[in-house]
C-alpha cells in the first residue's frame, strides 16, 4: 500500500480526522473568499453564492469546534464515540459529504482568487511600456523581456552539470582503480614502483581537490590555461576559441567531481565481499579481471545513490563559475539585475528555478537508482559448481554464497 493510501485509510478510518484536516482546508477558503477579486474573476457576478459558500465554510468551522469540545470533555476511553451525536451512522454520513463539498469550495475560491487572479497579473505586466513596482508583476515582466537570457542560463548550467559529473565519473573510475592496487606477487620492481606512484598520487589528488573551493579551482584552471595558450604565442581571439569559459568550466566540474567520486567508488568497492574477489581468482582469473568483471559492477552498483547525488550538488555549485564569466543561470541572473536594478525578485527567481532542477535529477537519479538495486550479480563457474552469487540489498551490502555452493559441491561428490 503506497503511503498516499495509507494516509487516506487513516483519515477516513476516524471521522475526527476527517473535522481536522477539513477544518483547515476550511480556514484556506474563508481567507480565499476575503482576498479582492481581481477582473477576470469568474465569481464576480454571484455575489449570492460567495456569501453562502463563506458562511457554509464558518458552519462547518462551529461543528468542527464543537467536536472538539466535545472531545476535550469526553477524554477518557470510549466516552467520545458512545456519547457524541456526531458519531452516529446517519451524523457520519452526513458530515463526510459535507467536507468533500467544504474542499470543493475551497477550491473553486482558489481557483478564482489565486489562479484568475495570476492570469490577470501575467496578463497586464506583459502589456506595460516600464518595469511595474508591484514585485510579482515585476517578475513577470523581467522574464517576458529576459526570457531568452535566462533560457541561455539555465541551458549552460544543465550542459555543465550532466556532462561535467559524466566525465568524473569515468575519470573517477580510473582512479579509483589505481588507489586500490594492491601488490602481487608476480609483480616485477618497476611494476610494484607504478602501483605505488598511482596509490600516492590517487591520494594527494584526492586531498587536494576535496581541501580547496571550486571557485579558487575555476579560477586557477581557467587563468593557468590562459596564460599557457598565451605564451604559446596566441592572440586572445584565437584562445578564446579554443579555451572558452564554458570549456574551462566544464573541465573545473570534472576534476572536482572526480575527487568526490572517487571517494564514493572505493566506499562502494569496499562493501563488496572480499569473498567475491576471492573467488573470482580461485576461478583462475586474475586480479585485474577480477576487478573489472566481479568487483567492480556490484561495487558501482552500491555506491549509485551517492554518485547520483553528485549531480545534483553540481547543479547548484555550479553557480559559482560565474566568477570565471560563464554563462550560467547565475551569471544570466546577474546580467539581468544590471538590466533592471531589482535583486530580490530575480534572485528569487533564480532559487525557484535551482530547487525545479535539483528535485527534478533528485527524482530521475533515484528511479534509476531504484531499478539498479533489484537485479543480482551471478559469477558463472566453468567449474561443476551450481553459480557463484552475489546479492545486493540496496543499503551497500553484499552477500556470498560461496560457503553454500561448497557445500553444495561436496554433497554431490558423495
Amino acid at each position: 500500500m503506497s503511503r498516499l493510501a495509507k494516509l487516506k485509510k487513516f483519515v477516513l478510518d476516524d471521522h475526527r480526522y476527517v473535522f481536522l484536516t477539513t477544518s483547515v482546508v476550511a480556514l484556506i477558503g474563508i481567507w480565499f473568499s476575503m482576498r479582492p477579486r481581481s477582473p477576470m474573476s469568474f465569481l464576480r457576478g454571484a455575489y449570492g453564492l460567495e456569501v453562502a459558500m463563506y458562511w457554509f465554510l464558518m458552519a462547518w468551522l462551529a461543528v468542527s469546534l464543537f467536536a472538539l469540545v466535545w472531545k476535550l470533555t469526553h477524554w477518557n476511553g470510549d466516552a467520545y464515540q458512545k456519547t457524541c451525536p456526531l458519531t452516529k451512522p446517519r451524523a457520519k454520513t452526513i458530515t463526510r459529504y459535507c467536507s468533500y463539498v467544504v474542499c470543493l469550495i475551497t477550491l473553486i475560491l482558489f481557483i478564482d482568487r489565486a489562479v484568475m487572479g495570476f492570469l490577470w497579473v501575467v496578463s497586464t505586466s506583459l502589456a506595460q511600456d516600464k518595469n511595474p513596482s508591484d514585485p510579482l508583476s515585476s517578475i513577470v515582466y523581467m522574464l517576458d523581456k529576459s526570457h531568452g537570457i535566462i533560457e541561455q542560463g539555465i541551458l549552460t548550467t544543465v550542459a555543465l552539470s550532466v556532462f561535467g559529473t559524466t566525465i568524473a565519473f569515468f575519470l573517477a573510475i580510473l582512479l579509483v582503480f589505481i588507489r586500490i592496487q594492491e601488490v602481487d606477487r608476480s609483480d616485477n620492481d618497476f611494476v610494484r614502483f607504478l602501483k605505488r606512484l598511482g596509490l600516492e598520487f590517487a591520494k594527494g589528488y584526492s586531498t587536494i581537490v576535496r581541501g580547496t573551493p571550486m571557485m579558487v579551482q575555476a579560477m586557477l584552471i581557467y587563468f593557468a590555461g590562459f596564460g599557457i595558450l598565451k605564451n604559446s604565442g596566441m592572440t586572445v581571439g584565437e584562445i578564446g576559441k579554443v579555451w572558452s569559459t564554458f570549456v574551462a568550466g566544464l573541465v573545473t566540474i570534472s576534476l572536482n567531481s572526480t575527487a568526490y567520486m572517487m571517494e564514493v567508488l572505493r566506499g562502494g568497492i569496499e562493501a563488496v565481499d572480499p569473498g567475491q574477489n576471492e573467488a573470482a581468482r580461485s576461478l583462475g582469473l586474475s586480479q585485474w579481471q577480477a576487478m573489472i568483471k566481479v568487483v567492480f559492477p556490484q561495487g558501482i552498483k552500491n555506491a549509485i545513490p551517492a554518485l547520483s547525488n553528485e549531480l545534483v550538488v553540481n547543479i547548484k555549485d555550479s553557480s559559482v563559475l560565474s566568477v570565471i564569466g560563464v554563462f550560467d543561470l547565475m551569471f544570466a541572473t546577474k546580467t539581468v539585475v544590471g538590466i533592471y536594478f531589482k535583486q530580490v525578485e530575480l534572485y528569487i527567481v533564480a532559487a525557484f528555478v535551482y530547487l525545479c532542477l535539483t528535485m527534478c535529477a533528485s527524482w530521475l537519479l533515484g528511479r534509476f537508482a531504484k531499478h539498479l538495486s533489484v537485479e543480482p550479480q551471478v559469477l558463472n563457474s566453468v567449474s561443476d559448481m551450481d553459480s557463484t552469487v552475489g546479492t545486493i540489498d540496496g543499503l551497500g551490502n553484499s552477500q556470498y554464497s560461496l560457503n553454500k555452493t561448497r557445500k553444495t559441491h561436496s554433497r554431490d561428490k558423495l
